[in-house]
């Protein structure tokens, strides 16, 4: 009976052992990518309020405005394509004034083909962008992270096999937070909320359980347009994510779709996107993960009705 005791320590002291130093490395993981976020944007107190910006001549042709309607709408982070027709002085110049105002801007890109292995050049060739910006920038005119807008989804080859799609995206995502954890950057990305109905091939995990897991953060693309369906599609990913210690961007859509007018505060306006987001936000909450809202996008927000 001694013996058997003994041993039951020995096991419970080696699994307690274990669990701590399994809790202890993914801590340090995420500490060291909120850490470079702090260092380069400094302590936010609030939940993410962001914005995606497209159209990146814009900060070339008229970074004022950009700043002033994030500065007016209290947005404390822009997702900013990677263009390379916009030459480097204007991005400098934009963080900079972005940052005076204690606005991150994230680097953003990806298109649908970057779910495939064959498009890893193109991702090789966006992430060594990223590296040479950031080593010439200096600290207010860098990048806060990396921002992903894949969604292989849209991709012809999706309805063809759609096994070997997600397995090449799977492939991608490896390789871009490789890169990224190098270069001591956090990287998020865009995923839609319907993307837990699909399972990684020869496995019982989601597709979206597996992205939550590798990125350090996730925006939910949860187009709806009450408070109540926004919360409905949102509320699994927000409950997974707070068991693995991430964080979860709720994303409402502000531009006229043909795929109904649920998808949309296009019809309502401005005033009751906010009320409904007010809503949102007493719900999604109650979820440690709930890192608040993402609107797409700047263009679409900013002629918004009111």
């Amino acid at each position: 009976m001694k013996s058997k005791r003994g041993y039951r320590f020995i096991l419970l002291l080696s699994c307690l052992i274990l669990c701590a130093s399994t809790a202890y490395t993914s801590k340090a993981v995420a500490i060291g990518s909120v850490d470079s976020y702090e260092t380069i944007h400094g302590n936010l107190d609030v939940p993410v309020r962001a914005t995606w910006v497209w159209d990146t001549t814009q900060i070339r042709s008229n970074p004022q405005e950009v700043l002033n309607f994030a500065a007016t709408n209290k947005i404390n982070t822009i997702y900013l394509q990677m263009n390379r027709d916009v030459k480097i002085p204007d991005y400098k110049s934009f963080i900079r004034q972005a940052r005076a105002k204690n606005i991150a801007v994230d680097v953003m890109d990806g298109r649908s083909a970057w779910g495939l292995t064959e498009s890893r050049e193109q991702i090789a060739s966006f992430l060594d962008w990223i590296e040479a910006y950031q080593a010439e920038a200096l600290p207010n005119e860098k990048f806060a992270g990396i921002h992903l807008d894949i969604e292989p989804h849209v991709h012809p080859q999706w309805k063809i096999n759609q096994a070997s799609v997600i397995t090449q995206w799977q492939g991608n995502v490896e390789y871009i937070v490789g890169r990224a954890s190098r270069m001591k950057m956090p990287v998020a990305a865009d995923l839609p909320f319907w993307l837990d109905n699909y399972k990684i091939p020869g496995s019982t995990m989601a597709v979206s359980s597996w992205m939550i897991r590798k990125f350090d953060s996730i925006t939910i693309m949860a187009y709806r347009d009450t408070a109540a369906a926004i919360y409905s599609v949102a509320k699994d990913e927000l409950a997974e994510a707070a068991l693995l210690g991430k964080t979860i961007s709720i994303a409402v859509e502000t531009k006229q779709s043909k795929e109904g007018d649920f998808i949309t505060f296009y019809e309502e306006g401005s005033a009751y996107m906010e009320a409904q987001l007010k809503l949102v936000e007493k719900m999604a909450s109650a979820h440690a993960s709930f890192n608040g809202f993402s609107v797409h996008e700047y263009t679409s927000w900013k002629t918004l009705k009111k």
